[in-house]
């Protein structure tokens, strides 16, 4: 990444124009794409940590140590799973054009790409909660229910609370994931930085336009980061 803003600059100044905030590119379509790269995030964020929780808790509830153990509905869940995170994200985009056209009555636009971002980041969140919450000591639970703590205050008085730092980060991952799956759907007409990237930056050779992008998501991505390890710390009461 760094030489490919390297190199960018390197461009710029071999062109010895000033273009940096002249191009119209930059000046008319940068607000209106970050704008929905953020859109984007925050939809589809939001959607995956609440469904992906509840999947996650679904796993470890009917999993070999859950409260309502079933075998058959853990292979279930779990191949659900495992199936949805070994789809490239790409493809799943395009597999669901029929199905995102369906549900918000076009393919094309950062509302239509929340339908994809969320669908294919629900698995892979949610085994990231079994993961963490299996991890919890499992004779704080068996503490528990000598005192008389019924199921949900188990789930999420105990399990939930104890594993918080590390759904946190978790999410944070997850977040930043989602954010390079943004700049996917630009490929694909999802609007956002990544198809301002493609559209400008790489059709054009436009490299301020692809230099300005890269170093945007990247500072989002610190601000993710940073962010997420501030709150996990924060929680975290061990």
């Amino acid at each position: 990444m760094n030489t490919l803003i390297g190199s960018g600059v390197l461009a710029l100044a071999a062109r010895g124009d000033d273009t940096w905030f002249n191009n119209p590119a930059i000046q008319r379509k940068l607000g209106p794409a970050t704008l929905e790269t953020f859109q984007m995030l925050g939809v589809s964020g939001a959607l995956t940590i609440i469904l992906g929780m509840l999947l996650g808790l679904a796993l470890v509830s009917t999993g070999k140590r859950g409260q309502h153990a079933n075998r058959a509905v853990y292979e279930v869940l779990s191949q659900i799973v495992n199936l949805g995170r070994s789809m490239p994200f790409i493809i799943l985009m395009v597999a669901l054009i029929p199905f995102t056209r369906m549900l918000v009555g076009t393919s094309l636009g950062w509302g239509a790409a929340c339908v994809p971002l969320t669908i294919g980041a629900i698995p892979f969140y949610a085994r990231l909660v079994e993961t963490a919450i299996n991890d919890v000591d499992h004779g704080k639970v068996e503490a528990a229910l000598m005192m008389g703590a019924s199921g949900r205050q188990i789930t999420w008085g105990v399990l939930v609370r104890e594993a918080l730092p590390t759904l946190i980060q978790s999410a944070t991952v997850t977040l930043i994931t989602l954010l390079g799956y943004t700049a996917m759907a630009g490929t694909v007409g999802g609007g956002g930085l990544g198809d301002l990237a493609i559209q400008y930056g790489y059709r054009q050779n436009a490299s301020d336009v692809m230099v300005l992008v890269v170093v945007l998501i990247v500072l989002v991505v610190a601000v993710i980061q940073v962010c997420g390890d501030m709150l996990s710390r924060l929680v975290d009461h061990r």
